[in-house]
């Protein structure tokens, strides 16, 4: 696989669909054969970017290819892969409605089929800490925990992890739609029914076990 291409479609992908604006938010795989991780460059135009700008480094953090600095969140993509050997792919995401519960430090609960399905526990907000900083990566790591492949950053957007870049950006997605329907409910003054752990564990198993072809 091309990985460095992946990171290059996977950075307009993120922009063309409304989860970032601008230059922020970032993107990383992690080649499960070397370990190499593969980073977005830092401050650059998702559009503009070519595969020479995507830079590779071990789970250190030393850089082993590419010109350009990377994101200032390496550290935090890096952390992921270290305490989450399952993940290979990080998506720092930037949309509206996620970003409306991490301003208010609150956790987005699962009342959704799709939410117990995909992001595999309610998503925390983590204690706020500067952007780029190790204090960051570690609220980051609390928050996701062992089971989690979503959390929110305080006031500043949400991380989505996953098995393949694919799995993270579906995860991305699922998140937006249910803070979107979260911030509806309440915005009329109702409150959701959260589903019970018991049917939490039967829609993450069905999901990982029974839904789709060839299960």
């Amino acid at each position: 696989m091309d990985y460095k291409e992946l990171i290059i479609e996977s950075g307009k992908k993120m922009y063309k669909g409304g989860f970032t604006i601008e230059t922020w938010g970032n993107i990383s795989v992690k080649d499960p054969k070397t370990n190499l991780v593969y980073l977005t460059p830092s401050a650059m135009d998702y559009m503009d970017c070519t595969t020479d700008d995507v830079v590779v480094c071990n789970l250190n953090g030393d850089i082993v290819e590419g010109k350009r600095k990377p994101t200032i969140e390496t550290e935090l993509h890096l952390s992921v892969y270290r305490n989450r050997p399952e993940v290979k792919a990080v998506v720092h995401t930037h949309p509206v409605y996620s970003l409306i519960f991490s301003c208010m430090g609150e956790e987005i609960p699962l009342f959704l089929d799709e939410a117990a399905q995909t992001l595999g526990a309610p998503v925390k907000t983590a204690n706020y800490a500067l952007p780029g900083s190790q204090e960051l990566a570690d609220e980051c790591i609390k928050a996701l925990g062992k089971e989690a492949n979503a959390c929110l950053l305080q006031s500043h957007g949400a991380v989505c992890v996953g098995e393949n870049m694919e799995a993270a950006f579906k995860v991305a997605k699922v998140l937006e739609v249910t803070a979107e329907v979260y911030q509806l409910i309440r915005s009329v003054g109702g409150k959701p029914i959260q589903l019970s752990s018991e049917n939490i564990e039967a829609m993450k198993d069905f999901a990982k076990n029974k839904y789709g072809q060839g299960k």
